[in-house]
């Protein structure tokens, strides 16, 4: 429930930054691997739009864990778990694999200074150097705990949303 709101603070983030700029979602599509907004006008902004927009998501899971902590600290304890899901979302989010808002941020910035082409290879090499660490990692919490797999499931997320994603690249 804490993380299912977590992500509807995240998306609303999103929402939040298009309007500031006077762009609205065309369509949104739920699936198991992603939440995706079909926004033809993407390509046609500026960059700093864009970086705003994608930047938003993770910021405004940010923004409520100050306040919930201090919530938290004045005895309302049931504020930390709200508190701990943004924090998780914002900085899952962070990580520079193409299917998250940390490679698209990464993938703006290389295109700047690359090419399209060699943008995606480094956003490639970098998914790659963010997921195997994961994965290594949850194997490793999965032997030793024998029922940690929450690093492990992650890995296998962001793999799984990788060969499912159909519009590579932003």
């Amino acid at each position: 429930m804490w993380c299912s709101a977590a992500i509807l603070i995240h998306e609303s983030g999103h929402f939040l930054a298009m309007k500031h700029y006077g762009y609205f979602p065309e369509r949104i599509k739920i699936s198991l691997f992603e939440i995706a907004v079909t926004d033809r006008l993407r390509r046609q902004r500026r960059d700093r739009e864009n970086f705003f927009i994608i930047f938003f998501g993770p910021f405004a899971n940010f923004v409520c864990v100050p306040p919930l902590y201090l919530l938290y600290l004045k005895g309302i304890g049931a504020v930390l778990p709200f508190a701990a899901a943004n924090l998780s979302v914002g900085l899952f989010n962070c990580l520079p694999a193409m299917s998250l808002d940390g490679g698209q941020i990464l993938y703006l910035l290389m295109c700047r200074k690359y090419s399209q082409h060699t943008a995606e290879r480094i956003v490639n090499t970098a998914t790659f150097l963010s997921v195997f660490p994961l994965a290594a990692i949850g194997f490793i919490m999965l032997l030793q705990s024998k029922k940690n797999f929450s690093l492990l499931f992650i890995s296998g997320y962001l793999t799984a949303s990788l060969i499912c994603r159909s519009d590579r690249y932003y």
